[in-house]
């Protein structure tokens, strides 16, 4: 089970960080996900980070997220800044057995239940 937290209520130019904890298996060789659920009932891609730590951005998120993991927590993070009313949403982590991050959802098997995230402008 992925269980995320962080999410909360800021105005546009604050800041969150979103952590997600794997609780019942080990994601260490997993690439870990962030998504946003949009108005559309859609997940849109966010950021990803591969078993390796390289990690991928949205063109919307790049210089102002930054995602990380720590192993030896069992966790993955997704450090917002500069936030937007447009980041608001339901953010979801999600972890691909794989270990090679992607941006489409159909590429991961486990999901958290997510965390809301509003900016208000």
């Amino acid at each position: 089970e992925l269980v995320e937290s962080g999410g909360g209520l800021v105005q546009a130019g604050g800041s969150l960080r979103l952590s997600c904890v794997a609780s019942d298996r080990t994601i260490s060789e997993d690439a870990v996900g962030w998504f946003r659920q949009t108005p559309e009932n859609e997940r849109e891609f966010i950021a990803s980070i591969g078993w390796n730590g390289s990690p991928h951005y949205a063109d919307s998120a790049k210089g102002r997220f930054t995602i990380s993991r720590d192993n030896a927590k069992n966790a993955a993070y997704l450090q917002m800044n500069s936030l937007k009313p447009e980041d608001t949403g339901v953010y979801y982590c999600a972890a691909d057995v794989s270990g090679w991050s992607g941006k489409y959802p159909d590429g991961y098997d486990y999901w958290g239940q997510g965390t809301q995230v509003t900016v208000s402008s």
